[in-house]
C-alpha cells in the first residue's frame, strides 16, 4: 500500500511538470504565431505602399501616353473613310485581323447602328 502510495505521487508530480512545460510551450507558440501576424501587417502595408505609388506614377505616364485604339475602332475608322462602302475581304487585308474578328466587329457594330449595309458584304459608316 506504501508502495502504491509512493508510485502515484510520483506520478502526479510527472504530470505537474510536464504540464508546466506543456504551458511553456503554449504561451511561446503564441509569441511566435503573434510575431508572424504582425509582420504580415507589415509586408501588406508595404505593399500597398508600393501599389500607391504604382498608380499615382501610373496616373502620370498616362497623361503622356496616346489613347489606345481598339480593334473596333480600327473597323470603324476605316468603314467610315470609305464613301462607296467597304466589303470584309478589304478590312482583313487593311487590319491585318481575320475574318471571324473582322466578321464579329461588323455584325456587333451593325447591331448598334453604327454602320449600314449597302448590299451583300458592303457596309458603310451610319
Amino acid at each position: 500500500m506504501k508502495n502504491l502510495k509512493k508510485d502515484l505521487q510520483a506520478v502526479n508530480k510527472e504530470i505537474k511538470a510536464l504540464a508546466k512545460k506543456t504551458e511553456k510551450l503554449v504561451a511561446a507558440v503564441a509569441k511566435i504565431e503573434k510575431a508572424q501576424a504582425t509582420a504580415k501587417k507589415k509586408a501588406k502595408a508595404k505593399v500597398s505602399k508600393k501599389a500607391g505609388a504604382k498608380k499615382t506614377a501610373g496616373k502620370k505616364t498616362a497623361a503622356k501616353k496616346k489613347t489606345v485604339v481598339t480593334a473596333t475602332d480600327q473597323v470603324l475608322n476605316i468603314v467610315k473613310r470609305s464613301k462607296k462602302g467597304i466589303a470584309v475581304p478589304a478590312l482583313m487585308k487593311k487590319t491585318g485581323f481575320n475574318e471571324k474578328k473582322v466578321r464579329n466587329i461588323i455584325s456587333r457594330a451593325f447591331k448598334q447602328q453604327k454602320i449600314k449595309r449597302l448590299g451583300r458584304g458592303l457596309y458603310v459608316a451610319a
